[in-house]
Parts: C-alpha cells; structure tokens; sequence
C-alpha cells in the first residue's frame, strides 16, 4: 500500500472471547483518519507475529490465516487502485464503500449474470461450442445456485459479497454435499471463475474473490485397452446388430484417436487425399476448434467402407451411423460383458486407446500423435507417454518375476 493508505493488522486483546483467542483486526488509516474491522478469525496470543502481521508457523491453520489475511490485504490494494485509476478522492468513507462494495456494485448480482452466458452459450451451439459445454456450463450455474441457498439462504448473491470466503465454500460444499471429486470440483469451479472473470472485465467487481484460491487437477489412470483386449472386441462375434454398429465406430476411434463428437459430424467432405496419395481425415476438434488431419489406418478404412450407403450415414450426409453418446456408452458396456473385458468401456476410452496402445506403444512419434489428436500443446500428449512408460515398466517387473522363477528352478536343478 501507498503512503496515503496505511494497514495494520494486528489482534486485539480486549475483545478476547472466553476461550482466551484474540480476534484479529484490519485497522485501515487515510490522512489521519481511521477505521477498523474484524478478520472474523482468531488465534491464541502467542502465535501473533506483531512485526509481520502474520500468524507464526507453517501449520495448516497458519497458511490457512494467512493467506485469508493476504487476500484481504489484496483487495484493499485493488481497491486503492481502483480508486485512483478513476480519479476518485481518496477519502475513508470513500475508500471503505468501495472496499465494502457498496453503492452501484450492489445493484449487480451474481445469477443474471451466469445465465445471460449460458444462454449465448446455447445460441452458439454446433458454432464454437458444442451441447455437451452447454449442458457442463448450467450444471456449474444449477451447483452455483443450490450453494447460496445452502450457504446462505437465499437465491442468489450481490457480487460484492463475493469474496474469498465464498470461493473456498463453494469448494468445500462440492467435496462434501455433492461428493464431488477434486477434478470434478476444480473443473466446476473453472466454469464460476469465467463468470467472475466477465464481472472484473465489465467493472462490475473491484478485485478477484478468486486470487488466492489455488487449486489443481490430479492425474487420474484413464481406461485403456491393451493390444489384446483391442483384438478381443475386434475378432468376437455379435450377432445383435445395433452392439455390432457400436462396436465398429467404437473401433473406428480406437484407429482415428477422434472424440465421439467429431466422429458424429463426420461427412465424406472430411475424407482428402493425404500428401502420401492415401486418404486422410481431415477435421476441426469441436472441443478446441484445432485441425487434425489424420492417415487412415486399413481397419479404420474397411469400418468408412461397410457403412458408406447405411440408410443413416445417407439421410444425413454423415460418414458413420453414430448415435447418442448416452446409447454408445449403453452399448459399450454390454460389448465389454460379451467380450469379457472387466473395463469400464466408454467411447472416450477409444481415443486413449489410440494415443497409447495403437501410436505410441507402436513407435509412432509423440509429435505425429499431439498432431493427430488435435492436441493444443505437445504437453496434454505427454501422459499418454507416462502411460506407456509405466506399462513399459510393469512389463519389465513381470519380465524379472519369470527370469527369477527360471533362476530358482536353475539353481535347484544344479544342486
């Protein structure tokens, strides 16, 4: 903070509670005049460093403190920022209501706001968006809603009152009253820190409730099958026609590495004649509008070949008859049954199948794969390589427990 706005932080014995901790206090002065609020935390006497203005340690509770009093002090500064970029006086009482988010910022509330962009989300469906980052979108909106009942009572929230207090409840209420997982929540809060992000663009807020909130995916083992299991699906008889239809466009990812969305809005249009004179895939990733060209593979040609005048590829001009996403993954669980394969089979599994067992494993380049997943960054392509990496080293375990057999059964024979 700037000399003309001075901070002190400290905890004021005289409104101890009866278990002895002293609450800690936000006094703010602006040319001689001051005022004071309350951190709403506590924290016993001794653990107070009066010169840093901090909570002593690196326990959970002094990080926890500590980062609560920096955002604190984070949006004060923001605030001053604000303030002066406007031109306004810098006075306490002016200070304090911007602080405090009062006035024209109270007139804006949190709900309004996640709606109108859902709802251009919508008109932009099949355009830069697709249904699916609707649907996850007024999910979040639906998760947004039911915390401030929850949390607060009521059906929706000013956006002064969003603050960092919010962000971490919000958080919490997903892990525990949603049982969320931490992907889950940390993707659901991606999608409320956009809204916020439209807010501070519009001025609509002062500072980013979310600044000091950190959070992070964790790697999770996604499903894929291995060479044999690829070949299980391949070569087992089904008889049942529309588990056989599945089966081949499941395939047809597995040997393309294509989302279910972009086999879906496949057309004959997006078959070329590659730089190698064969036929190629030539697309856009609905998920990040990125090209993907990708050579096909004589599987995944003769799967194009069986459908080419199905009844459905030509009422709607697509490449494959592929239907909801919700009856692929129906079906796919009833092919995993027939085949035996005790894998929770979905069709996004196809597309990590390819990027591993079908490309990698088989020497392809990581760079030819990113390519040909469509992926932004080489870096999304590289845990497929961990992947492969950790199968080459389970592979290596089981190679050692057979030689060690043949050691011992060696060993025994000699003496």
């Amino acid at each position: 903070m700037s000399n003309q706005v001075t901070v002190y932080i400290y905890a004021r014995a005289a409104k101890a509670n009866t278990a002895g901790l002293h609450p800690i206090y936000v006094r703010i002065t602006i040319q001689g005049n001051r005022t004071e609020f309350s951190s709403k935390k506590f924290i016993t006497p001794s653990k107070w460093d009066k010169k840093t203005m901090k909570m002593k340690g690196t326990t959970e509770e002094a990080r926890s403190i500590n980062s609560y009093l920096e955002s604190i002090k984070n949006k004060l500064t923001q605030t001053q920022i604000v303030l002066e970029y406007q031109g306004t006086e810098l006075t306490l009482e002016k200070f304090m209501n911007a602080y405090l988010g009062k006035n024209m910022l109270r007139e804006r509330t949190l709900i309004p706001i996640f709606q109108d962009h859902n709802n251009k989300i919508k008109a932009l469906i099949d355009i830069d968006y697709s249904e699916g980052t609707h649907e996850r979108y007024e999910t979040s909106l639906k998760h947004t809603q039911e915390y401030i009942k929850f949390q607060y009572g009521t059906n929706d929230i000013p956006l002064a009152k969003i603050d960092h207090a919010f962000v971490t409840g919000y958080d919490f209420y997903l892990r525990t009253e949603k049982s969320c997982s931490n992907n889950t929540t940390v993707k659901y809060i991606k999608n409320f820190k956009k809204i916020i992000r439209i807010c501070l663009a519009n001025g609509w807020i002062n500072m980013d409730p979310c600044l000091n909130y950190k959070i992070k995916l964790q790697e999770v083992e996604r499903n894929i099958l291995t060479q044999e299991e690829l070949e299980i699906i391949t070569n087992k008889e089904i008889s049942i026609d529309r588990l056989d239809v599945v089966r081949d466009i499941f395939l047809f990812s597995c040997f393309t590495g294509l989302a279910y969305i972009d086999v879906k809005q496949l057309t004959p249009t997006n078959l070329i004649k590659g730089i190698d004179g064969q036929l190629w895939i030539d697309t856009k990733r609905q998920k990040t509008n990125t090209p993907s060209r990708i050579p096909l593979l004589g599987s995944a040609l003769d799967i194009i070949t069986k459908y080419h005048n199905h009844p459905k590829c030509n009422n709607e001009n697509t490449l494959l008859p592929v239907a909801s996403n919700q009856k692929m993954n129906a079906y796919l669980k009833e092919i995993a049954t027939i085949c035996g394969i005790n894998k929770e089979l979905t069709f996004h599994c196809a597309r990590h199948t390819f990027a591993t067992t079908v490309t990698l494993s088989n020497g392809v380049p990581i760079e030819s794969v990113s390519k040909m997943l469509g992926h932004k960054s080489i870096r999304t392509t590289q845990h497929y390589a961990k992947i492969t990496d950790r199968k080459v080293a389970n592979d290596m375990d089981n190679l050692k427990a057979v030689l060690e057999i043949h050691k011992t059964k060696t060993i025994k024979k000699t003496s």
